[in-house]
C-alpha cells in the first residue's frame, strides 16, 4: 500500500469519527507474552479467567490471525467536558465512570471500524481482508496502540498520548494489506507519579503494574461476590468504575473533548441519587440501562455497589434503604445491605 493511500485512510478515519490512527505489524509487541504471563502468574487478573485463557493469541497478535500483515490502530476521544470527579464531594450521589455515562462505546466504535474497513477494501482491492476488534477479543489494544505510535502506556497502564491525553477508546483493524507502519511513541511520563498517588486503593504495586484485585474499576464491574471489607471504605461513592488515575494525568490538558455527542453523559447517569438507584427492580434496571455498558453486570451486582456507597455516605437518612437492601434474596447484595446498615448505625 502506498503512502498516499495510507494518508487517505487516516483522513477517512478522522471523517468517520476517530481522533487519530497508527499502523504496526502484528509482531510489533514481542514483550507482551512475558508481561502477560507475569501478570497472570502474580494473580493480578483476579477473577478475570479470560485473561489466562488463549494467552497465546492475546500475547501474539500474529497467532490470532496468521494472514494479517498490518494492524491499523485507532483512538477515539471521550474526554469529559466537566470535572469527572465532582461526585466525590457529594456522598448522596453515585459516581459512574465517564465512559459509561453515555452510549455503549463498543457499538459506536465497532460501527466506525466496519465503515472504515469497507472503505479500505474498496480502495485496496477486493482481495483485501479485514477483521475488526473492540475490546471483546484476545487483542492487547494498548501495547499495539503504543507500537503504532498513538501514544504510550503510562504508569497507570492506560494508553496516553501528547495530543490525545488518556480519555480514549481503542479499536483495531487487522488486515491482509501490507501497509507502511508508524514508529512507536516514546514514554513521556518522566518522574510524574500523579496517577499512582491518585489511586484510592493502592492498586499499583509499582509504576506500569496494576493489581486488578485492588482496582475499583475491576471490583465494581468484573468482581463477582462480596468485595473485601477492607477495601469497601475506599470505594467511596464509586458505583461503576473509577476515573481517579485517568483524571490525574497532566497530559489531559492537551486532550481533545469528545466530538461524539452520544459519549456525553446522560442526565440521569451524571451522578444519580443513590436512593433512587437502590429502589430499581430488575425490569427498571434493564430499562434504565438499555444501551449502556452498565447493563452487562446485572441489577444485583450494581446494587451491591450502591449498597457499599450508601454505607460509605455517612447519611443516616439512607439507613431505611440499606435495611431494605439487607432483605434482598441475593446473598451478596443482602450482605452489602447489612454492611451498609451497620456502617450508618455506627456513624
Amino acid at each position: 500500500m502506498s503512502a498516499a493511500l495510507k494518508a487517505a485512510l487516516a483522513a477517512e478515519a478522522r471523517a468517520v469519527g476517530f481522533t487519530t490512527m497508527g499502523i504496526c505489524r502484528p509482531d510489533a509487541i514481542p514483550d507482551a507474552p512475558a508481561r502477560l504471563s507475569q501478570f497472570v502468574e502474580l494473580g493480578y487478573h483476579g477473577q478475570m479467567g479470560w485473561m489466562a485463557e488463549r494467552m497465546g493469541w492475546r500475547g501474539d497478535p500474529a497467532a490470532l490471525w496468521p494472514q494479517a500483515r498490518s494492524v491499523v490502530m485507532l483512538a477515539e476521544s471521550y474526554t469529559p467536558q466537566v470535572n469527572p470527579l465532582a461526585h466525590l464531594n457529594q456522598p448522596e450521589l453515585g459516581g459512574i465512570s465517564v465512559y459509561a455515562r453515555g452510549k455503549d462505546y463498543h457499538d459506536l466504535v465497532k460501527k466506525r471500524l466496519k465503515r472504515l474497513g469497507r472503505w479500505l477494501i474498496e480502495q485496496a482491492g477486493p482481495e483485501t481482508q479485514i477483521k475488526v476488534f473492540v475490546d471483546t477479543a484476545p487483542v492487547m489494544e494498548k501495547p499495539l496502540a503504543a507500537a503504532a505510535g498513538l501514544g504510550w502506556q503510562g504508569k497507570h497502564t492506560n494508553l496516553l498520548g501528547r495530543g490525545i491525553g488518556n480519555w480514549v477508546f481503542l479499536g483495531s483493524i487487522f488486515t491482509t494489506a501490507d501497509m507502511p507502519v508508524d514508529p512507536p511513541e516514546e514514554d513521556h511520563c518522566g518522574s510524574c507519579r500523579a496517577c499512582l498517588q491518585a489511586c484510592p486503593t493502592d492498586a499499583f504495586p509499582a509504576p506500569y503494574q496494576l493489581d486488578a484485585r485492588r482496582c475499583i474499576s475491576y471490583l465494581t464491574i468484573e468482581h463477582k461476590g462480596p468485595i473485601d471489607p477492607d477495601l469497601r471504605p475506599a470505594l467511596g461513592n464509586r458505583i461503576y468504575g473509577c476515573d481517579d488515575c485517568l483524571a490525574a494525568c497532566p497530559w489531559n490538558k492537551f486532550a481533545q473533548t469528545a466530538q461524539e455527542l452520544r459519549y456525553h453523559a446522560r442526565d440521569d447517569l451524571d451522578a444519580p441519587a443513590l436512593a433512587d438507584l437502590a429502589q430499581l427492580d430488575d425490569a427498571a434496571f434493564r430499562a434504565k440501562f438499555a444501551g449502556s455498558p452498565i447493563k452487562r453486570i446485572g441489577r444485583d451486582r450494581f446494587l451491591r455497589n450502591v449498597a457499599y456507597a450508601i454505607g460509605n455516605s455517612g447519611i443516616t437518612g439512607l439507613l431505611p434503604i440499606a435495611q431494605t437492601l439487607a432483605s434482598e434474596p441475593d446473598p451478596t447484595l443482602a450482605e452489602a445491605g447489612k454492611w451498609a446498615a451497620a456502617r450508618l448505625t455506627n456513624s
